[in-house]
C-alpha cells in the first residue's frame, strides 16, 4: 500500500495551516482554495505569497518519502515570471512569515517549468532529507510576479513529485 500525501497551505497572521487544498490557485489576496476569479491579479501587481508543504499523513506500506520535485507547466502571460524558494543547491529551509504580495524575499528562484534532475524542495532543512513516518517537508514558498503589459488569464499546473520506497 503506498503512503498517503496530501498538501498543506499556510495562510495569514500566525500560520493558519489548512491541510489536504483543494487548489493552490494564486491572486490578489492570502486564502487557501483561492478563487482567482473573484481575487484577480492586476497586471503589474505581484500575488501573494503561498507556503505550502507536502505533507505525509501515512506511510502505508512505505519506509521512507524523499527526494521531493517541485515544478510549474504551462507558460504564464507576457514577461510574468513564477519565484520560489526551491532549488538544487543553496537550498535553505524557510521560516514561516506572513505572506506578502511585494516582492518576496524568499521566494527568489524562477520555478522550474520541468522537473527538476534531483531534489528542489527540503525535509528538516535539507535536500537530502527523508521521511521515515508521518511528518512534513520543509515550507515551498511561490509567488507569480508581474509586469503592467501582461495578458490576465494565464493558468498553469503546479507538480510535486516524490520517491518512495517499499
Amino acid at each position: 500500500m503506498a503512503a498517503t500525501v496530501e498538501i498543506d497551505e499556510a495562510n495569514g497572521v500566525g500560520e493558519t495551516l489548512t491541510h489536504n487544498i483543494t487548489n493552490t490557485n494564486m491572486g490578489s489576496t492570502d486564502a487557501v482554495n483561492l478563487d482567482p476569479v473573484a481575487n484577480p491579479l492586476t497586471p503589474g501587481n505581484n500575488t501573494f505569497e503561498k507556503w505550502q508543504k507536502i505533507h505525509v499523513t501515512a506511510m502505508g506500506g512505505s519506509s521512507k518519502i524523499d527526494n521531493l520535485k517541485i515544478w510549474r507547466t504551462s507558460a504564464l502571460g507576457g514577461s510574468a515570471v513564477h519565484k520560489t524558494n526551491a532549488r538544487t543547491s543553496s537550498y535553505a529551509q524557510a521560516t514561516y512569515a506572513t505572506p506578502i504580495a511585494s516582492a518576496s524575499s524568499v521566494a527568489t528562484q524562477t520555478m522550474p517549468t520541468s522537473a527538476p534532475a534531483s531534489a528542489n524542495l527540503g525535509i528538516s532543512g535539507s535536500l537530502g532529507g527523508s521521511l521515515l513516518a508521518a511528518g512534513s517537508s520543509d515550507y515551498l514558498v511561490h509567488q507569480i510576479q508581474s509586469n503592467a503589459g501582461d495578458t490576465a488569464g494565464s493558468t498553469s499546473t503546479m507538480n510535486y513529485q516524490y520517491d518512495e520506497t517499499a
